[in-house]
């Protein structure tokens, strides 16, 4: 069950000999390479383990048979180059916008000078001092996304981040998302059920059936930035990576 390697040297590698919960295999055999700068999606049916891949490579999952390293190095020497978007905000409600950017050093984060730099490349220039209950969805999607570039990772990872959201503020979102990926050179690994961001934001469209060891199924999104949502090429795509997934029984 591999993903083919990116024709750059690989960043990112993942090898997933086994992985079970309770007896039941949920990925085996499978081997994930992602370039510098890439964006890649993962797409499949619920339970297929696209959120386990991404809590096995962040490293918050180590119940597993197989090995992660960034840049040849291993897994315990990488984790502050790894970052993570969840599907749930996780905002704490009790601490401001710059506090929740800044968690990991504490109520004194909130001065630290990346704070307003992130706030102002998300769109939330002067937001410092709000709670999130005085935050839209978007505008609390924004924060997360915020503090989950804080550590400048090299490697973001997410788990369906926009799913939460309304289209039109979805659309917004990914194009935040993939520009400042674009600007920064970080690679992307993205989880999603939504096919139509797969094929926008993503260079690689990974399909996993739910059969645990099946082989990944890739298509590849040679298409250059920024993207015609409307156009002919795209809605090829789309067409492609929804006959993988039938054919994965994912829809």
């Amino acid at each position: 069950m591999s993903a083919h390697l990116p024709s750059r040297q690989p960043l990112l590698e993942a090898v997933v000999r086994r992985k079970a919960f309770g007896g039941r295999a949920v990925l085996q055999d499978l081997q994930l390479a992602l370039a510098p700068g890439e964006i890649v999606s993962l797409v499949g049916a619920s339970g297929c383990g696209k959120s386990t891949l991404l809590r096995i490579v962040a490293g918050l999952d180590t119940d597993y048979d197989g090995a992660v390293r960034l840049a040849g190095r291993p897994q315990h020497d990488i984790t502050r180059e790894i970052g993570f978007i969840f599907q749930e905000l996780r905002l704490f409600p009790w601490l401001t916008v710059a506090e929740n950017v800044a968690f990991d050093l504490g109520r004194a984060g909130r001065h630290h000078p990346q704070v307003r730099e992130l706030l102002a490349e998300v769109g939330l220039a002067g937001f410092e001092d709000r709670l999130p209950k005085q935050l839209s969805g978007g505008q609390a999607q924004r924060v997360a996304i915020a503090r989950g570039l804080f550590t400048w990772p090299r490697v973001l990872l997410l788990d369906e981040p926009f799913s939460a959201v309304d289209a039109f503020t979805r659309i917004k979102l990914q194009d935040l998302l993939a520009g400042i990926a674009r600007r920064h050179g970080i690679t992307l690994l993205l989880v999603t059920h939504d096919v139509d961001e797969a094929v926008v934001l993503s260079d690689r469209v990974l399909v996993l059936e739910a059969r645990a060891g099946a082989p990944l199924r890739e298509i590849a999104v040679p298409l250059p930035r920024p993207r015609d949502r409307e156009g002919d090429a795209l809605g090829h795509l789309r067409v492609r990576i929804l006959e993988a997934l039938r054919h994965a029984h994912a829809v």
